[in-house]
């Protein structure tokens, strides 16, 4: 159980610093990105790549609030629903964020 809350805690934290990002506050991001997105470009890309780490944070906290549901009623069904909604959120997560590092970056890298 206590693995749950682990991973409830850490999908919590994507959300709250994609709500950072999401913002426009982009500290968190990698120097890279700091530097090449324009002043004006900084509220959309924060917003787009805010969003797609939001969704990966949703993504785990749903997981782990599942998985716990599946361990309480010895049902594995919520373990494989958790899983589904946690892939689908990490590769509509991830798109979302690198399509704006590809739109106001020119790169991923």
């Amino acid at each position: 159980m206590v693995a749950y809350i682990i991973s409830f805690l850490v999908g919590t934290l994507c959300i709250v610093l994609g709500g950072f990002n999401a913002k426009g506050n982009i500290s968190s991001l990698h120097s890279y990105h700091r530097a090449r997105v324009s002043e004006e470009d900084r509220l959309t890309f924060g917003r787009m790549v805010g969003g797609g780490t939001i969704l990966i944070g949703v993504g785990i906290c749903l997981l782990s609030i599942l998985s716990a549901v599946a361990l309480l009623t010895e049902r594995t069904v919520f373990t494989w629903i958790g899983t589904g909604i946690l892939i689908l959120s990490f590769v509509v997560g991830l798109g979302l964020s690198f399509y704006a590092m590809i739109k106001y970056n020119k790169g991923i890298f």
